[in-house]
């Protein structure tokens, strides 16, 4: 993991400011003579700058983001906890962690801190721009937002505004965070097991009915208490509250709901989804609760160019992240056409 430190004031769409930023970032191949054999990932919610971890089977040597081929990067977002600046970073004004003193972000401020990193890098262009669920929200806000600078666009379990149905979900994860007695301290455990709850309704809709059928179903027809299911969500709960924190968690889920495309750009999102010109491939999974494929097919009936593909799983949401032969059979032929 490498560091870029902008020791310059950040301003935010909110009006805040962060009086220096870092930003946690890996970097895998070369940079070519032209610095535009990029592909540049755009994390989810909770993942890190790691993508040959998180995305194994589609980044990596000989995979379709080939790291022998392109120059592969991939940043942590502007308010995690994987050495990006964020809540439990320091505040150069008080000389303490920003805990509940973190301002508010958006999806754009993690785009303007990519537009940063990129700059630093020296990259004149980034081949393919690809995201998926809250990573697709950077990439099409990216995509928007410096035009010139993308070539293609590869998106999945995405969508170009967060839903009423996302922003439910999100909410509801905070209060399970706030009503956790902690959650009022200022320590890095404040509102752990709010977090641990939060998790728990995640993994609800990061997959569905037919997973849970077929992973936690019971064979014994006698059992009254310690039930597979429930056991599987205290496991991922846990693992969760153990690698990432609470304030993390509820500073990413409000820059999710802020997601919309057309905020201060026009009153119809369709507009603005036409004026990008770029190929992209956009990937629907069938089962998905959190971005329905109708949430896919809305946006690629909108961008000009762009060509849609459905993947049948039962993982839901989380398909993005488990599907990866399917999806590199898709990218691959659609890649090689444009």
């Amino acid at each position: 993991m490498k560091f870029f430190n902008y020791n310059q004031p950040f301003k935010l769409e909110s009006g805040g400011i962060l009086k220096e930023i870092t930003i946690a970032y890996h970097t895998y191949g070369s940079l070519n003579a032209e610095k535009d054999n990029v592909i540049w990932i755009c994390h989810a919610l909770t993942a890190n700058s790691n993508a040959t971890e998180w995305w194994q089977g589609l980044a990596g040597s000989k995979q379709v983001f080939d790291i022998d081929k392109y120059f592969v990067v991939c940043a942590n977002i502007l308010g995690s906890c994987y050495g990006t600046t964020g809540p439990l970073s320091i505040n150069p004004e008080s000389g303490r962690p920003y805990y509940h003193d973190f301002p508010f972000i958006t999806i754009r401020d993690m785009v303007k801190a990519h537009q940063l990193l990129s700059e630093h890098l020296a990259i004149n262009k980034i081949h393919l721009l690809a995201g998926g669920s809250m990573g697709g929200y950077q990439a099409l806000e990216w995509s928007v937002i410096q035009p010139s600078f993308i070539n293609k666009i590869f998106l999945i379990t995405t969508s170009a505004h967060e839903s009423p149905w996302g922003i439910a979900i999100h909410t509801t994860q905070r209060l399970a965070i706030e009503a956790d007695q902690s959650w009022s301290d200022c320590t890095e455990t404040s509102g752990s097991r709010g977090l641990k709850v939060a998790r728990g309704i995640g993994m609800i809709t990061y997959r569905n009915y037919r997973t849970y059928e077929q992973t936690q179903r019971e064979t014994d027809q006698n059992k009254i208490d310690k039930f597979k299911a429930s056991s599987y969500i205290e496991y991922q709960a846990d693992k969760l509250v153990n690698r990432f924190n609470a304030y993390s968690y509820w500073t990413l889920t409000k820059a999710m709901d802020s997601h919309n495309l057309a905020r201060g750009r026009s009153e119809n999102l369709e507009e603005v989804l036409r004026s990008i010109t770029q190929p992209t491939m956009a990937i629907g999974i069938t089962s998905d609760l959190l971005c329905p494929v109708q949430e896919l097919k809305y946006i690629t009936n909108n961008i000009p160019n762009a060509t849609y593909a459905e993947i049948d799983s039962v993982y839901g949401h989380d398909g993005f992240l488990v599907e990866v032969e399917a999806i590199s059979e898709h990218l691959r032929a659609w890649m090689k056409d444009q």
